[in-house]
This record gives structure tokens, C-alpha cells and sequence, in this order.
């Protein structure tokens, strides 16, 4: 006979069977087992049966789970019964954020070889292999010259006809606002650089721009490059709007261009391009920061491994990622101390830091349907249907505020209000965990909750917040994210202007080229513009 347990005895159906216990279980330990432990465990299992069935049971209706959790053949008849607003894009599992990453011990198999000196063979090419290069096989559409103005040692002027041609380079790019013309077409320039010798004697070299090196950035931003601006921001539209990797950015552009360029250099192309948008970013966390209502959301995000949040900032008129653990320093870093608009959030405890913060119905009203839909008829059902019912009755009661005139819901429904604040009391230490946490979730944020009714015009959901997430999400599933900081922070920031610009209703693409040119030129960047319309 198996040995039975010792944790037999009073409160067993309050907690749940360990595997051990569930393997030891079969009809002849059951036999074995006294008339009275037959009953503790029959309760423990009718428990633990009915919470599996609640969990199988839940889906983006009743829970807090995304709707791409869904099965594909679900996902017509979930959009067509979604209650409220969007999922809770932190609640996704994390999953791996453009390249898988290599587990733990090959990284660490190459940081020791690295450290060592070993490795299969020398980088660079071989001695005696045959050497390559870039192939000039399109056709030069032009020519550009670049002449020192002034003398660098007396300041005189430069006559252009003394140049003489010290270096070159060519430059590949789109055009797309030729008169008459419709669509893009490639460029090839060549461009030409000359000396100039003054009559004192000094040599003066045409120079292409460059940004000085700026700290967190190793990728160069310099004119003496291959991809001109307006090419880079395609390749920014490709890879960041059009969830393209690398490698399909590169097929495209040879098939339909006859352009060729390798996967290194269309990944350099992003972070330079992100670079030189990081300027940029200063100015959207200072509108964020004066704005009267902000939508914050956070979700999962990974990068190289290394398990990471992004996060989103909304108004109505920017659309703000950064990517970082998931702390309150993030949050404190965009609002500071001083700000004084409406927060609107989920459940999540940082943001409790600020007192004009608004929560998300759609979180609670699917948890309440949830309960409402358990087995469980003891707690789970009476607690989950009040909630329900309360939530939904006090919505409507905010619709037909904002389409009247001014009204104090908070004091019209405080009786009820009360009594609810009552049976979250009652309901805060049960035994059923799904309704625990919901009870202590609406004590925790009793205030926030509710004060929607003191201002019917404000936001009942967070949806704008989860819609913005949605996209990368999306984006993060198809490329597992990121792979270095730098590969992050550019991502962040052109993600950051991409959505910022259609807020705007402005095309991000012209704005990255004209901000990318200035920047290879070693100027500011120009500010974002405001609304403007297609």
C-alpha cells in the first residue's frame, strides 16, 4: 500500500494537489483512505477541476487575455463578441524579441573563445584569395561636384576653376517628386570632391558631412555613404511599417529596383537612421509631459535574451515607445514630478504613483465576466455577476452623462457604490484566487476606478494605448525583436516618429530622409512639425 500523505487533515480542499500526491493517487490508495479523507479529497479535486475549467475557459472576452492568443479559426466569432476595448497587451506571455537568440551557452562558448584568442580563422580576406568589391553596374544618372568656398589658412575665396578632383563616391537613392512623373525612381550619383590650392600656398580639400560621434552610438552618420537619405527612409518603411526583415528588404530591393545591397548594410541603414532621430525624442517626452490626458501600456520585449518591456506613452498628438525594464524610473523619466494631466492605465502598481490616474474598464470588465462564467458558484459566480453589473450599469450611466447635461454620478450612485466597496471587503481574503485578486484589485484602486464618474468626459478604457502596442506586437512575434542596445534604441525612436507623424497626419518618410540629410551634415535635426493634412 503507498504511503499516505501527512498533510491529510482540515483545509485540504484549500490548497492544491502536488504532482507528487496527484501520482501516488490511484483506486487501491483510495480504498485505503478513511470515509472522512475520501471526502477532504474529493472537495480538493471538485476544486482543482473546476479552476482548470475556468482557465481552459478563458479567452479575450473574459480575461485578460491578447486576441492573437486565439485560434485561427476563433478569431471571426471573438472579434465579433469582443465586449470592451483591446486586450491587455502586458498580460502576453514574453517571447523572444530580428534574430532568434542563441542560448546562454554559445554565447558564453563565444565570449570565452573571444577572450582566449580562439577561433576557427583570422577575419578578412585571405592571403593571396582574389579580392571583391562593389560592382558599379547601374548606370550614374548624374554628377555632383563639391568645392572648398575658403581658404582654411588666409579665409580668401576659391575660384572653382582651379579644382581639381581629389576623391569620389556614389550614392544610391529614390526619387519620387520628378515634375510630370509618377512614382520612384533609383539615382545613382556620382559625387566629386576637389582641391583647391590657395595662392598662399594652402591646400583645400572638399569634405563629405559627418555628425561628431555621440555617446550609445557606434554606427557613423556621414554623407560618404552608399544609401542616400530618401533610400534609407524606404528602407525604414519596409523594415519598421512593413515588418520586412533584412533579408526580405534585400530581395525586394534587388527584384524591383535591380539594386543590390547586402543585409549588413540594410541593417546599418536602421540604426543610422534612428540615430538620427534621437534628438527627436527629447521633443516628443516634453509634449508628453505638458499633455492633459496620457494613455501608458507596457508589454513584453526581448532583446538577445534578455527579457525587456516596451512601453508606450499616448496623447493626441504623439505616440511615444521606449524600451526597458519594467520599473517605475521608466515612467518617472517621461512624467517627472511636475506633471499634472490624467494618466490612463491598467492594474499595473507603478503607475499608482500618480493621484489623477484613471483605470481601464475593459481590464475589469472582462475579469468580471470571467467570474461570472466560473464553476465556481460559492464565490466566483455572485462576485463576478455584481461586478458585472455594476460596471455596466454605471457605463451606460457615463454615456448618457456625456450626451446631457453635467452630473454627479459619484454622489448619485454612492449608495451603491458602498455596498459594492462592502462585498469586496467580504470577498478580499476568499479562498478562490481568481476572486481575491479581483476584490483587492478594486479596493487597491477604489479612487481611480471610480473617477471616471466625477468626469464623465474622460476615457473609459485604455484602448489607445493597446491599439498603438498592437502593430509591434505583431511585429515582435514575426522578428523576435531586437538584438543589440543600439538595434533597440532604434527601433524605439523610429517607431516613436513613425506613429507620432500619422497622429499628425504627416508621411513620416520625407521627414526621416530630410532629418537624416541634416544629420549627416553634422546640423541640429529639424523639429517634428505639427498636424498637417495628406
Amino acid at each position: 500500500m503507498p504511503h499516505r500523505p501527512k498533510v491529510w487533515g482540515s483545509g485540504l480542499a484549500k490548497r492544491r494537489l502536488s504532482e507528487e500526491e496527484l501520482q501516488r493517487i490511484d483506486a487501491t490508495y483510495v480504498a485505503s483512505l478513511p470515509v472522512a479523507d475520501k471526502d477532504e479529497l474529493i472537495l480538493m479535486l471538485v476544486a482543482e477541476l473546476r479552476d482548470t475549467r475556468d482557465r481552459l475557459g478563458q479567452n479575450s472576452r473574459n480575461s485578460s487575455r491578447p486576441p492573437s492568443s486565439e485560434p485561427p479559426w476563433q478569431g471571426c466569432a471573438v472579434e465579433a463578441g469582443a465586449a470592451a476595448g483591446a486586450s491587455e497587451s502586458a498580460s502576453e506571455p514574453v517571447t523572444d524579441a530580428a534574430v532568434p537568440s542563441a542560448p546562454a551557452s554559445q554565447r558564453q562558448a563565444r565570449a570565452e573563445g573571444a577572450a582566449t584568442g580562439a577561433s576557427r580563422g583570422q577575419p578578412g580576406r585571405r592571403p593571396g584569395a582574389a579580392g571583391a568589391g562593389r560592382a558599379v553596374s547601374l548606370p550614374v544618372t548624374g554628377e555632383v561636384f563639391h568645392h572648398p568656398t575658403h581658404c582654411e589658412r588666409c579665409g580668401s575665396a576659391l575660384a572653382a576653376s582651379a579644382a581639381v578632383a581629389w576623391t569620389a563616391m556614389y550614392v544610391l537613392d529614390l526619387d519620387w517628386q520628378r515634375t510630370g512623373a509618377v512614382g520612384l525612381a533609383v539615382t545613382h550619383v556620382k559625387h566629386v570632391y576637389t582641391d583647391i590650392t590657395c595662392a598662399c600656398g594652402q591646400h583645400n580639400r572638399a569634405q563629405p558631412g559627418r555628425c561628431p560621434a555621440e555617446p550609445g552610438w557606434q554606427v557613423a552618420l556621414s554623407e560618404w555613404h552608399l544609401v542616400g537619405p530618401l533610400a534609407v527612409s524606404f528602407i525604414v518603411c519596409l523594415t519598421q511599417r512593413l515588418r520586412c526583415s533584412r533579408r526580405l528588404t534585400q530581395e525586394f530591393l534587388r527584384d524591383w529596383f535591380g539594386v543590390s545591397l547586402s543585409t549588413s548594410t540594410i541593417n546599418q541603414c536602421i540604426h543610422e537612421a534612428g540615430r538620427a532621430l534621437a534628438p527627436v525624442e527629447d521633443q516628443l517626452v516634453a509634449e508628453v509631459n505638458q499633455a492633459a490626458l496620457v494613455h501608458g501600456d507596457e508589454t513584453s520585449w526581448k532583446e538577445w535574451g534578455v527579457p525587456l518591456w516596451l512601453w508606450v506613452f499616448c496623447t493626441s498628438t504623439v505616440t511615444l515607445y521606449l524600451v526597458g525594464y519594467r520599473t517605475k524610473e521608466i515612467i518617472a523619466n517621461i512624467l517627472g514630478a511636475d506633471f499634472s494631466g490624467w494618466l490612463m492605465s491598467d492594474g499595473y502598481q507603478v503607475y499608482r504613483d500618480y493621484v489623477r490616474r484613471l483605470r481601464c474598464w475593459a481590464h475589469l470588465l472582462r475579469k468580471a465576466k470571467g467570474l461570472s462564467e466560473s464553476l465556481d458558484r460559492a464565490h466566483a459566480q455572485p462576485f463576478g455577476q455584481a461586478a458585472l453589473s455594476l460596471l455596466e450599469e454605471l457605463m451606460q450611466a457615463v454615456y448618457t452623462a456625456r450626451a446631457g447635461p453635467a452630473q454627479d454620478l459619484r454622489g448619485a450612485y454612492r449608495e451603491r457604490l458602498e455596498q459594492f466597496r462592502a462585498l469586496c471587503e467580504c470577498y478580499r481574503d476568499c479562498t478562490h484566487e481568481k476572486t481575491r485578486a479581483l476584490a483587492r484589485e478594486f479596493l487597491n484602486d477604489w479612487d481611480a476606478i471610480w473617477k471616471v464618474l466625477e468626469y464623465p468626459w474622460l476615457p473609459l478604457t485604455n484602448n489607445e494605448a493597446e491599439q498603438a502596442l498592437r502593430h509591434w506586437v505583431i511585429a515582435r512575434r514575426i522578428s523576435q525583436g531586437t538584438r543589440t542596445e543600439e538595434g533597440t534604441r532604434a527601433f524605439a525612436l523610429l517607431a516613436s516618429v513613425i506613429e507620432t507623424c500619422r497622429k499628425r497626419s504627416l508621411l513620416p518618410w520625407p521627414y526621416i530622409a530630410e532629418v537624416l540629410a541634416q544629420r549627416r551634415q553634422g546640423l541640429p535635426a529639424p523639429p517634428l512639425p505639427g498636424a498637417a493634412s495628406l
